[in-house]
Parts: C-alpha cells; structure tokens; sequence
C-alpha cells in the first residue's frame, strides 16, 4: 500500500451537508472520508472523460483503503437563511420558494491524505488533481491544489486491541469502551455506495478539531486505548493514522 497527499485552498465560502441534516443543512468543517473519494472521482471523469460517472467511483472506491482530511488552519463556521427554488412555474401569487437554513464555513487550507492500493494508477489521480476545476461538498465550493500531490510509503499493523499511547492528526475512530482524547466527534460516511448492501451506515469520528471562542481550530488526537480489532498505518512525514479493522 502507498499514500497520496495534497493540500487544498478554499477559494470561498463551502459547505459539505452533513447527510442527516436538510433544513438546517449543517457542514463539516473537514472533508469526510465520503467527500474525498468523492473529488478524486470527480476529478477523473473530467480529466478522462471516458465512461459513466459511477464508474470512476467504483474504481476509486476499489483503489482506497482509507481516506481523511484535517486542518491546516483556523475555521469559521456561519449559519444563512438561503432561498430554494421548490418548482419553476406557478401561477401569480403561488409560493415557488422556500427558506433554509445552511451553514458555511470557511479554512485557508485542508490536508487531504488517501491510503491506497499497490495497485492504485495514482500517476493518473496526480494529473486529474491537477488538470481540471475541483470543488468539495456543493457544487458552489471551488477549491485549487495548493501542494503538489505526493506519494508517500505507508506501514500498517493489526490490533485486535490497541492499548499504548499514540497521537494523529487525522480523524480516528469514536467506539466504545476506547480511550482518545482532544477534538470533536462527527458522524460521517466512509463510502459513497457499498455492493452487497443497501445500507450505508454513518461511523463515528473524532476529528481533530478543537472550538475556541467560536472558532475551529486544528488539533492532535491522543489515542491509549482502542477496544476493537484495528488498523495503525504509519504514514511517512504524517505519523499515525487510525482505522477500524472490518
């Protein structure tokens, strides 16, 4: 297995929904796991152009191992009142719209990391990084490449109960009876579709973020104790990264 890391600027606002919320429509100040095979996927339909979007999803769902994200500087989460447009005729006087509220937030930069398969193309995911216009979440949220995407080598150990005393800076698993500590648990997806089944559940993360006076700021994740069987890469120039062996 290899990594492949990049960092990102947000060129404006961005919102990605957290998928359980609708008229509130809350973000996630980070990309979840989702949301990242979702870009490189993305990125490579455009770039390539050749087959059906879900293709490109399948082929990158196949390639990843684990995928995260965290912050590499302060974010600011705002919640505003949007109006939706419900339908595109009516007759005068009839409603045609309706107001939500959604929340955007804002970071100069985001680290995205993807463990991957020896066999993963990951020359041709480089160059559809950065060959072709990238947003995360929405479709209104434009991001660049802001580092060169690289190559990195990845070591990996199996736990069937991790119990030392370790630190990562990327989202680790939030399960029972376990000891991490420092940042805030999020719900999120580590898939966008799964084949042999019709659920696609939601996995706790505790993500390395911290709040100060309303502001998110980037954290590391103590990790003592994990009471389920478990993944430890360690990632060159990263440090550990942590995920659930299933």
């Amino acid at each position: 297995m290899k990594g492949l890391i990049f960092e990102i600027r947000l060129n404006s606002l961005y919102s990605i929904r957290i998928s359980f919320t609708w008229q509130s429509a809350l973000t996630y100040p980070i990309l979840p796991p989702s949301s990242i095979i979702g870009l490189v996927a993305n990125a490579l339909q455009r770039y390539k152009n050749d087959k059906p979007p879900k293709k490109y999803l399948e082929e990158v769902e196949n390639n990843v191992i684990w995928a995260g994200s965290r912050l590499l500087t302060p974010c600011v989460i705002k919640s505003y009142t949007t109006s939706a447009i419900t339908k595109w005729e009516d007759y005068i006087g009839g409603k045609f719209t309706n107001a939500l509220g959604k929340q955007f937030a804002y970071s100069r930069k985001i680290e995205i990391l993807l463990i991957v398969e020896d066999s993963c193309p990951i020359e041709e995911w480089k160059n559809a990084l950065l060959s072709v216009p990238l947003t995360c979440g929405d479709s209104e949220s434009v991001i660049s490449i802001e580092s060169k995407p690289r190559e990195v080598p990845v070591k990996v150990n199996k736990y069937e109960k991790f119990s030392s005393s370790i630190t990562s800076f990327f989202p680790v698993p939030f399960v029972k009876d376990s000891e991490v500590f420092n940042g805030t648990v999020y719900l999120m997806h580590k898939r966008c579709f799964l084949k042999k089944s019709k659920n696609l559940p939601l996995y706790s993360y505790l993500c390395p973020v911290k709040s100060e006076n309303n502001i998110l700021k980037p954290t590391e994740i103590e990790i003592r104790k994990l009471n389920a069987p478990c993944k430890i890469f360690e990632v060159d120039g990263i440090g550990y990264v942590v995920d659930l062996d299933q």
